[in-house]
């Protein structure tokens, strides 16, 4: 957590359906976009290395929102089974609620949404951004599995850029083969040495570095007036 985090971050809870989710959003003055990190599996808007992006991001001037896709209850039961981490149907609705609870908020109504999905989460990002192609502007997803997405695939229309670390083998695969799949702008980005989690030193800087690029270049500053 950067030093100013804690001062900055307002705790908010956002309703999917008959679920309550708990929620970190940042604002920087000005902000020019706002991105919504959709965790992996097992993890949580706690997750240290999404927390160092979306800390880095707003170095750059954008939003975030970093949220709980379970309950608590949920959580527990998802420990021991592991059957809702791969349910994408059930994450990616709970990412477009809070898309709509931001567009519903006088802070953020304005201000262009992104994704930064991890793990499942990428493939719940881009299933969720086939269902929105006018109001999600760009996807990132880190050690992700677009695969899971299926068929949403070639409708996704926001620029995606994925990154896998290169001694993560199987999951290049998946991404090579997702790619081959999306129609929109698109990119992979492999860094060398990294393994799943981006544990060797520079790699996480890497993907923060990247990921700032991608979504500054496709977030505008404000969503044109209707």
């Amino acid at each position: 957590m950067s030093l100013n985090e804690a001062e900055q971050a307002t705790a908010v809870r956002i309703q999917a359906g008959r679920a309550w989710l708990d929620g970190d959003l940042s604002l920087p003055a000005a902000s020019r976009g706002v991105v919504l990190f959709a965790h992996g599996s097992g993890s949580s808007r706690h997750s240290s290395r999404n927390r160092y992006v979306a800390g880095e991001l707003r170095r750059v001037g954008m939003g975030t929102l970093l949220m709980d896709l379970l309950t608590a209850e949920e959580e527990e039961a998802d420990a021991r089974t592991g059957h809702l981490r791969f349910d994408i149907g059930l994450l990616a609705r709970r990412l477009l609620a809070a898309t709509g609870w931001l567009r519903a908020e006088a802070d953020t109504a304005r201000l262009p949404v992104g994704y930064f999905g991890a793990s499942t989460g990428g493939g719940a990002a881009l299933v969720a951004a086939a269902e929105e192609p006018e109001g999600v502007r760009a996807v990132v997803s880190r050690g992700g599995r677009p695969d899971l997405a299926g068929d949403a695939l070639p409708r996704v229309q926001a620029p995606t850029l994925l990154i896998v670390g290169g001694r993560d083998e199987p999951v290049i695969a998946m991404n090579e083969n997702a790619l081959a799949r999306l129609r929109c702008e698109k990119r992979l980005e492999i860094v060398p040495g990294a393994t799943h989690l981006f544990e060797e030193p520079g790699t996480l800087e890497h993907v923060a570095s990247r990921a700032a690029d991608w979504l500054g270049r496709h977030l505008t500053r404000a969503v044109p007036a209707v």
